[in-house]
């Protein structure tokens, strides 16, 4: 399992590294920039609104059917039937629900054209992400690891070519921008469909309600864990925007997207990390394998590039901002070291409480998720008026230090797992060690260069400290150890 876990993870990490960069920093960031913080923060809050609403498009199935196809392969054609049809009824039911609330709030005739595509964007989206979790519960990591770049290649495709070859003969919108997205979302779900449809074999779609009923019993826990955690991640933009008057609240709604984009490419990893867990763990406590060497692994191999992302974040965030926008850098610059500070939370979640999902320990992830939107909510109603951006940044942190160190203390008692304390010394030191490098690299003249020198010194201190093992990971790469 160890290598089948490294070996994927390098593929699958290698794609992400070379494509989701590029959108983000050579796509998604120019358009920000093109269009003004005022019209990409009415977009930025419009993309949230219908991501916290999402869970309607999949109540759970994705979570929980990848963890069922990992452990029984055999129901891949009959689920495939029945839940393609009921995707489709979701996805009526999220629309007719996200339109509803849009209208409740007060969105005007601009705001619900653009959420008309998000909206149907979301359910691509979903629909894909289900037909992945048949991919990956087959542990086909290899064909999973292509998928998930092909939507950002295909957007990366159409906006290189609607940014810079003035096709349109007009100022590039930020309509054209989630028109866009749509093309490649759609592109992508046609090729994922027939991907899954040849491993099994032709399918009839079904309306079998008593299926329904059944699955949806199994697999609401999953649900309502992604529809909180889609509140106390997402619901920060859309409060600034909602909360703040017009334009104000556009604006820093657009301020908040400078950094929230770094802290969200950054998670992107974290995301291929627990969708290349959930499957192994999943099989592994269904065979009552040891789970603990895993997760110390998995952990290691993300929460050290955590720290170093947010401590670098703190000490060269001034720099990023004024490189990558052109205006309110000074604002965004201080929220991004916040932020980031809170991807060591976001790190920690993403191991710990994947394996607590592959567990099907849904009772406390839910009451721990409730518990942080609750937090969050508040925190975001008390702070939002006085500090604006600032106020969302801090909600944000706060909430991501007590969601990864409650599921770490799940983790430990429901597997019983031994706290090892040369590792959390070792984090402990290297955490310090790295803060050092920070500040002695300031002393650098050209700020890239300082940049560079922490980013390659904290790494290599990282194997200093034992951190990450060559040796070890060689001999787990070539088969050596299992």
């Amino acid at each position: 399992m160890k290598r089948k876990f490294v070996t994927n993870l390098i593929l699958l990490l290698s794609l992400n590294l070379l494509i989701k960069p590029f959108w983000i920093f050579g796509i998604d960031r120019p358009v920000q920039n093109m269009v003004g913080d005022e019209s990409y923060g009415m977009y930025f809050a419009l993309f949230n609104f219908s991501m916290i609403l999402n869970i309607l498009l999949d109540v759970g199935i994705t979570n929980y059917n990848n963890r069922n196809i990992a452990q029984h392969n055999y129901l891949l054609p009959k689920h495939l039937s029945n839940i393609v049809g009921l995707k489709f009824i979701l996805a009526i039911v999220y629309a007719i629900f996200a339109l509803g609330i849009a209208a409740i709030i007060g969105y005007d005739k601009i705001q619900f054209h653009l959420l008309f595509f998000l909206i149907f964007n979301q359910f691509l989206i979903s629909f894909t992400l289900y037909l992945r979790s048949n991919i990956s519960g087959l542990h086909l990591f290899r064909t999973d690891s292509i998928i998930s770049v092909l939507d950002r290649s295909f957007m990366i495709i159409i906006c290189s070519v609607l940014l810079f070859t003035n096709i349109l003969k007009t100022q590039f919108t930020i309509e054209w921008f989630v028109y866009a997205q749509t093309a490649a979302y759609a592109i992508t779900t046609v090729i994922t469909f027939a991907i899954v449809l040849s491993k099994s074999g032709r399918i009839r779609i079904r309306f079998n309600l008593k299926f329904f009923l059944v699955f949806l019993r199994k697999s609401y826990p999953y649900a309502l864990l992604i529809l909180l955690m889609s509140f106390y991640n997402r619901i920060d933009s859309v409060m600034l925007e909602r909360l703040l008057p017009d334009p104000i609240g556009k604006e820093q709604a657009g301020i908040y997207a400078h950094s929230f984009r770094l802290l969200d490419a950054v998670s992107m990893f974290g995301v291929l990390f627990a969708g290349l867990l959930l499957p192994i763990f999943a099989k592994m406590i269904k065979q009552k394998e040891s789970v603990g060497q895993m997760v110390q692994l998995s952990y290691t191999l993300l929460i050290v590039p955590a720290i170093i992302i947010a401590i670098s974040s703190i000490y060269y965030s001034s720099e990023i901002m004024a490189v990558l926008y052109t205006s309110n850098t000074e604002n965004s610059s201080a929220i991004l070291g916040i932020l980031m500070t809170g991807f060591i939370g976001i790190a920690t979640t993403y191991i710990f409480g994947t394996l607590l999902t592959a567990n099907g320990s849904m009772k406390y992830l839910n009451i721990m998720a409730f518990s942080a939107m609750v937090l969050n909510i508040v925190l975001n109603l008390i702070l939002i008026p006085r500090f604006y951006a600032f106020g969302s940044a801090y909600a944000s942190l706060v909430t991501q230090v007590f969601t990864g160190v409650t599921q770490v203390i799940l983790a430990f008692i429901i597997f019983k797992l031994k706290l090892n304390l040369k590792f959390i010394f070792q984090l402990l030191m290297f955490v310090g060690v790295v803060a050092v490098f920070g500040t002695v690299s300031k002393n650098i003249d050209n700020w890239f260069y300082g940049y560079l020198a922490m980013i390659s010194a904290s790494i290599l201190f990282a194997f200093i400290f034992k951190l990450f093992n060559l040796k070890d990971l060689y001999q787990i790469i070539i088969g050596k150890q299992v």
